[in-house]
């Protein structure tokens, strides 16, 4: 039973969102002519993942013994998995879990700079500091809040991989991660609306709790335009080929949840299609993106 618990704790759906970050990150060395380094790239995977995996399960800790998982509103996007209040007895696995995850991805880390760049340092100090810091203080702030999730999931990981892979920079790699930070940043916006209420409770001050649905709807749209923007504006500068206009489909998704928010506010969970347009749009950009550059071979 608890291995069934921290199983639904490391929101198994959600973790597609890792292999798609790291594939993207990838692509420019991949479809570059220079040998590539599977086996270095694995282990990135691997490292991110257990980054993942220990945000969800520190997360849905946090959220357990705060009470928060007893005042939300369960749907397929928001409102905790439901794992720790249905079998309590699991909290403790679901922590270790957390922090074994954790510790895993420091080793990883800490392998991968020693041995290929020290320029990942400062990357991976951050990622730490955010898992560390996420649940109990970010969410207290509604623009670090906003922003947390493009900078763990697309900056960190997007220019952490590239990075690792080459042992340096590449301009190339913001235009590439831009996307994806605004995107996942919405991800995570829209699924905070349905618990607005019980996180208010707890203390948390997200950005629809702050500033409510219109303004918060407003960043959203901005950002959506943003993200497709600047995927126009790259092919039109030559840094991305003229088939990564194929990521700019979703932009209809993107709209339809943003239709969903303006109509139904903080009662977008009535209607999960919406959210679920939400999900699709941040996950299926950044892999069009990189599907689109590896085909091109740029």
């Amino acid at each position: 039973m608890a291995i069934r618990s921290v199983l639904m704790s490391t929101r198994p759906a959600f973790l597609v969102l890792t292999p798609i970050c790291i594939l993207l990150g990838a692509s420019l060395h991949l479809a570059g002519p220079g040998e590539s380094n599977l086996q270095l790239l694995a282990l990135i995977l691997v490292g991110a993942l257990c980054a993942h995996i220990s945000v969800n399960t520190l997360n849905e800790f946090t959220d357990f013994t705060s009470g928060l998982d007893l005042l939300t509103r369960k749907t397929p996007f928001s409102g905790g998995s439901g794992a720790l209040p249905n079998n309590p007895a699991a909290s403790s696995a679901v922590l270790l879990t957390g922090i074994i995850s954790l510790l895993s991805t420091m080793a990883i880390g800490i392998y991968i700079i020693l041995n290929h760049t020290m320029a990942l340092l400062p990357l991976g100090l951050t990622g730490v500091l955010i898992i560390i810091t996420y649940t109990r203080w970010i969410n207290r702030s509604p623009w670090l809040c906003l922003l947390a999730p493009g900078a763990g999931f697309s900056i960190l990981m997007v220019f952490g991989t590239q990075l690792s892979l080459s042992g340096e920079y590449q301009a190339a790699t913001l235009w590439l991660a831009l996307p994806p930070f605004l995107l996942l940043n919405n991800l995570l916006l829209l699924n905070q609306y349905p618990d607005v209420q019980a996180d208010a409770q707890v203390g948390r001050r997200t950005l629809p709790i702050v500033y409510g649905a219109e303004f918060s709807n407003r960043v959203y749209g901005i950002s959506a335009v943003l993200a497709y923007a600047s995927i126009i504006l790259a092919v039109l500068l030559n840094v991305f080929p003229t088939l990564s206009l194929i990521a700019v489909l979703p932009a209809a998704m993107s709209l339809t949840a943003l239709r969903g928010a303006t109509k139904y506010g903080f009662n977008i969970a009535c209607r999960p299609i919406y959210l679920a347009m939400n999900v699709l749009a941040a996950l299926c950009t950044p892999l069009l993106l990189a599907v689109s550059l590896l085909i091109s071979g740029v």
